[in-house]
């Protein structure tokens, strides 16, 4: 029952971004549930799958306040709430599949549930949020960049300082959360290293647009390596008490 011009209007917009960052997928064809939430997002915009611009403005009414996207500090707030940082495995133990669906639509409607009691819920739903976002949380003109410098502290440190200021602050939000499981009483109980750690947040943090097998291959353990300079050296001291 909308009218043409809503989906012509939508359409547009997202034609205009692509032609900017490229395909999400890069030139892999959109499954057709892919298309199905696509065409929902028309008119319940999702807290996944936007971009970061977009998810903060959706926030402004709620959150005039924040700096960064609500649902991402609540997320990682509630990890850390349910004893996710002395949690073996987590973030690489996937959480129930139907509990973590189940939280995504509360999210959703901007709401955290009190009954959760698993930390592999909300961490496998953060991983999610990031792994959708419309564009990476290290954009694609960054990209090369980063793989280019996954073996030099300084560099990878000044790559960070060189991103959009919301793109800069979501991602030293996300290395500063990395960093507490990074700690060696954690990593203790835990079993997640920083290289652990780096293996499983990079692919929600760089998005690799080739589709050549020995490329994505050999990237992949670029992209883990400049995560895991980035958990090691980046000072997120500021980021403390930022929401």
């Amino acid at each position: 029952g909308l009218p043409i011009s809503t989906y012509a209007k939508y359409c547009y917009r997202k034609l205009q971004k692509v032609t900017v960052t490229g395909g999400k997928k890069g030139l892999r064809k959109p499954t057709v549930e892919e298309i199905t939430h696509a065409r929902n997002a028309i008119l319940t915009p999702s807290l996944f799958g936007s971009s970061l611009e977009e998810i903060m403005l959706r926030q402004q009414d709620m959150y005039p306040g924040n700096k960064l996207p609500w649902v991402q500090t609540q997320l990682s707030q509630q990890v850390l709430a349910l004893g996710g940082e002395q949690t073996e495995g987590i973030f690489r133990i996937p959480g129930d599949i139907d509990e973590v669906n189940a939280l995504k639509l509360q999210v959703d409607q901007w709401r955290i549930p009190s009954s959760l009691s698993d930390p592999n819920i909300p961490a496998s739903l953060l991983k999610l949020w990031y792994r959708e976002l419309e564009e990476p949380v290290i954009p694609q003109q960054f990209y090369k960049e980063c793989i280019s410098n996954y073996e030099n502290p300084d560099a990878a440190v000044a790559v960070v300082q060189l991103l959009p200021e919301l793109n800069r602050l979501v991602l030293c939000y996300l290395i500063h959360f990395l960093q507490i499981f990074a700690q060696p009483s954690n990593v203790g109980r835990t079993k997640m290293d920083v290289n652990n750690l780096a293996m499983v947040m990079a692919p929600n943090c760089l998005r690799c647009q080739s589709n050549d097998p020995r490329v994505i291959f050999e990237n992949t353990r670029k992209e883990m390596s400049f995560l895991r300079m980035l958990i090691v050296h980046l000072d997120t001291s500021f980021i403390k008490g930022l929401v």
